[in-house]
């Protein structure tokens, strides 16, 4: 079955950097665009990087200059560094899988990243 397993979420100061890992297993990675999102509490859920299978890139406005994804496709992982990280940063990261064309969207459970003023 399909899983995506996310690591490297916790607790940091304003101002500090972390690297969130999605690991997958049971899709054929290459194929597919890896995306992480976001959800703080009482809003909804943002996307906030993606990467193609291509390798294109695509940022939410808010993280831009700040936040890198990245993919390695022998490993079948996702990486997401975030740096210069903010109060606002503060929520759930949930690791994506999507790949339209053959209609497959599959989700993580999602790592608390908590940023500390």
């Amino acid at each position: 079955q399909v899983q995506l397993l996310e690591s490297g979420g916790g607790l940091v100061q304003a101002g500090g950097s972390l690297r969130l890992s999605c690991g997958a297993s049971g899709i054929t990675f290459s194929i597919y665009a890896m995306n992480w999102y976001r959800q703080a509490p009482g809003k909804q859920r943002e996307l906030v990087a993606g990467i193609s299978s291509g390798g294109t890139l695509n940022y939410a406005e808010s993280v831009k200059g700040r936040f890198t994804i990245s993919r390695d496709n022998a490993k079948n992982t996702v990486y997401l560094q975030m740096n210069s990280l903010k109060s606002e940063d503060t929520a759930v990261y949930t690791c994506n899988a999507r790949n339209w064309g053959r209609g497959y969207d599959y989700w993580g459970q999602g790592t608390q990243v908590t940023v500390s003023s």
